[in-house]
Formats: structure tokens, C-alpha cells, sequence
């Protein structure tokens, strides 16, 4: 018994970490329908930003939030100067080209910060709680996670269900030529939408980093799972996203403790292959997928 609670509270935080990054795709496809396959790298590279300024001596949360101002600014610029020019043209331009971001800047974190394993703290604890006699795979980090990550789910859905700027980024995504005509400034919404989409990547990869080593290719299981749990949610959805990353950290909790560590990631591309046959949309989906 003790094993189950503690393989399935694994799944959770690990999970939650999942869902952190599939709301990062979720919110660049509700506002640019692109899928951003450089999300990772991304978010790898505002992590060991916020690694130097641990180890020259400032605080996590200072880390944090220069962190997360830099993916900021870091997604805007992508969008501005990378992403605007293929934008309007195939739709299989962008995804090439955030595949090509993904590989350089993973190159040039290797080539700034180096490519050696480094130690990233955590903010609380690591030490599991103890309840009686026994001690639980529940940590004061790992509580932090969880809440940082609901947190962003209610931040996404208020942003996109009860804001005007939420309608106007959506809007700019279905339809810009439409959405021009209404008034709205579709380049700067769209740019907004690759900067909002970095910060909460930024956010994964700090909740991943913490309390493990982080290197330039750390992101790189993450980027395929948190894939895998946007799909399974459904791109469109942010409660999706926390729902399918949850599901996948507790899917491949109990494969890993059950059955065998080595078909992990088999069993994503199975869960992947799966809800593709049966909900191509996603479980979440606000529409049913058509089919051919």
C-alpha cells in the first residue's frame, strides 16, 4: 500500500510538471495556433539565466522573476524576428522553423553556459512529509509545484474566458484579416502570445529544474510528454492540459514502478497513438475533430 501512495504521488508532481508545460502550448495554439515544438529550449535557456544568478548569490524568487521576465522577452523577439516572416504562409513553415530553434538554441546554451550536469536548488524542502511511522513522497517543493501549476491553469482560463485582451489574442489566431477589421492590433496580439507562452514555459523548466541537475538538453523529456498531455487534453484547453498532464505523470508513474522503467517512453507514444485513433480533439476538446 505504502508503495501505490507513493508511486502515484510521483505521478502527480511529476504530472503537474507535464501539465505546467502543455499550458505553454495550449496558450501559444489558443493564440497563434502554432504549435511551438522550441518551447523547451526555450525554457532550458531562461533556467540556467536564473542558475547564474543563483550561484553569483542572489535568491530563488529574484532568479524567478528574472526569469521569467527574460522568457518574456525572449518569446516576443522570437515572434518579431523569427516567426513573423512565415507567418501567413504554410502552416508547416512555423513548425519547421521552431524545430530549428529548438536545435540552435539548445547549441547556444551549450555554448554560453557549457555542457555540464549543474545542481539547481529548490525553494522548500525536499524531504517527504512523515505521517506516523512512514514517510510519504510528498515534499514542501513538491506542494509548490502543484500550486504554481493550478495557479497558471486559472490565470490561462480567467485571461481567455473573461478578459477582452483573452478575446482579442484568440481572435487574432482564427482570423486576422477579420479580427483587423474589428480594430485589433493582430501582430501585437500575436506577439503577446508568444511572450506569455515563454513565461509559463520558463515556469516548467524552473519547477523541473528545482532540487535536480539541470544541462541543455535537460527540457528534452519534458517537451515530448508535455506534448503528449496537450494532445490528450486537447490544444484548446488549459483545464485539458493540467488534466492530460496529470493523467500521463500517472500513467508512466505506474509503468516505470510496475512494469519497467525502459517502456516509458513507449507507453506516451502509445497513450499518444490512442487518443489520436479514438479523440483527435483531445479529451477536452471544444469541438469535435473532423474526419477524413
Amino acid at each position: 500500500m505504502q508503495q501505490f501512495v507513493n508511486v502515484t504521488l510521483t505521478g502527480l508532481i511529476s504530472g503537474s510538471v507535464y501539465a505546467a508545460f502543455a499550458l505553454a502550448l495550449v496558450l501559444i495554439w489558443r493564440s497563434t495556433r502554432i504549435v511551438n515544438f522550441a518551447q523547451g529550449s526555450m525554457a532550458a535557456a531562461t533556467s540556467f539565466i536564473a542558475l547564474a544568478l543563483i550561484q553569483a548569490g542572489q535568491s530563488y524568487w529574484l532568479a524567478l522573476v528574472v526569469a521569467l521576465a527574460s522568457g518574456f522577452v525572449i518569446g516576443a523577439v522570437i515572434e518579431r524576428v523569427v516567426i513573423r516572416p512565415v507567418e501567413g504562409g504554410p502552416e508547416l513553415n512555423a513548425v519547421i522553423v521552431t524545430l530549428g530553434l529548438f536545435v540552435a538554441i539548445q547549441a547556444l546554451i551549450a555554448i554560453v553556459f557549457g555542457s555540464s550536469f549543474e545542481s539547481f536548488p529548490a525553494p522548500f524542502g525536499l524531504r517527504g512529509f512523515t505521517v506516523g511511522e512512514t514517510t510519504i513522497a510528498l515534499t514542501p517543493n513538491s506542494i509548490y509545484v502543484l500550486v504554481a501549476v493550478v495557479l497558471t491553469m486559472a490565470g490561462l482560463i480567467a485571461l481567455f474566458r473573461f478578459t477582452r485582451l483573452g478575446l482579442a489574442m484568440r481572435a487574432s489566431a482564427f482570423g486576422q484579416e477579420v479580427a483587423r477589421l474589428l480594430g485589433v492590433r493582430v501582430g501585437r496580439m500575436l506577439t503577446l502570445g508568444w511572450a506569455l507562452a515563454a513565461v509559463v514555459g520558463s515556469l516548467s523548466g524552473l519547477l523541473i529544474a528545482g532540487g535536480g541537475l539541470v544541462y541543455p538538453a535537460y527540457m528534452d523529456a519534458l517537451i515530448v510528454f508535455g506534448f503528449v498531455a496537450a494532445v490528450l487534453g486537447g490544444l484548446d484547453s488549459p483545464v485539458g492540459a493540467v488534466v492530460g498532464g496529470l493523467t500521463i505523470g500517472l500513467a508512466l508513474s505506474y509503468v516505470s514502478a510496475y512494469l519497467d522503467p525502459a517502456l516509458v517512453n513507449l507507453a506516451a507514444l502509445v497513450i499518444l497513438m490512442v487518443v489520436l485513433l479514438v479523440r483527435p480533439g483531445g479529451l477536452f476538446a471544444s469541438s469535435t475533430a473532423r474526419r477524413a
